[in-house]
């Protein structure tokens, strides 16, 4: 017996519907874990030693991601490639190949930040540069630490007072010394480097001449006047550098940054806030 036509038409319709579901079903998802937290999904179209090629799902245009930003990947043959491993946190830590004891419960999840070390063209500088970087770097990460209790940077710097630790003979002391004399179970230590790049020079001058006419509108004298102004601009390379230790001696986190643009006060904020927010103990 023969189908009618309508018949015919409502199961061409439920065929390509279900053909349809089925391709949407079969589409190949990879998917990028960062260590941000983000996470990305869709396929990946190229990679290699420094970066990858990605398009999300319902997309076509593609972006360009740095390995250096991201954690792991799952294919979409179900393949996980781990890319930068990450610093395990406390609770696991003792798993690590370092062998660790377990921190003092008063020490659990207590951070402190330390004086940063300022050097200008590889020399020491001004301790108040280094005073005010602790204080920005508590600061900044106060508000992104969630879970952690930050010591405040008097109450750190006068521990450390008390305890004869010194900015000369710090490096005298091991971490787990430090983190006992503070009572936190992290420590933060920072370094900034300025170096002079180049020095950009103005030049302004400014000429007046003055005419000086009698009652018949002729001339009886003139008289020209100028000054010139200059001024110049040192220009600065500043890089930044922060370290993470535990009260273990172990080192979680260590890495480098520099501003991207010279700049002529020598600011380091944009490279602190940069290594602050890629750092373990940092919170959105």
């Amino acid at each position: 017996m023969l189908m009618n036509r309508p018949l015919l038409f409502i199961l061409a319709v439920l065929f390509s519907i279900n053909a349809f579901a089925q391709t949407l079903t079969s589409e190949k998802t990879d998917v990028i874990l960062k260590l941000n937290g983000d996470e990305m999904k869709g396929r990946i179209t190229k990679i290699n030693d420094t970066e990858l090629t990605f398009i999300y799902n319902g997309e076509t245009l593609e972006y360009t991601v740095k390995k250096s930003d991201i954690l792991k990947i799952i294919h979409s043959s179900g393949r996980v490639e781990i890319i930068n491993q990450p610093p395990l946190p406390s609770d696991i830590r003792a798993k690590d190949q370092i062998v660790m004891k377990g921190s003092p419960t008063d020490h659990h999840n207590r951070i402190a930040v330390l004086p940063f070390h300022f050097l200008i063209e590889n020399q020491p500088g001004a301790e108040e540069v280094g005073l005010s970087a602790q204080q920005d770097a508590y600061g900044f990460l106060s508000q992104h630490s969630a879970g952690y209790t930050l010591l405040d940077t008097r109450t750190t710097n006068a521990l450390l007072a008390k305890a004869g630790v010194t900015k000369d003979n710090i490096t005298g002391f091991t971490i787990n010394e430090i983190c006992n004399i503070l009572g936190v179970e992290y420590v933060i230590d920072g370094t900034i480097k300025q170096n002079r790049s180049s020095q950009t020079s103005y030049t302004s001058d400014n000429a007046n001449t003055n005419v000086k006419r009698n009652g018949d509108d002729k001339v009886t004298g003139v008289r020209s006047s100028g000054s010139t102004f200059s001024n110049a601009q040192q220009r600065y390379d500043v890089s930044v550098s922060l370290s993470i230790y535990t009260d273990t001696n172990a080192n979680i986190y260590s890495q480098s940054h520099r501003a991207f643009f010279t700049n002529t006060d020598g600011g380091y904020s944009n490279p602190l806030q940069y290594l602050l927010k890629r750092s373990p103990l940092y919170r959105k």
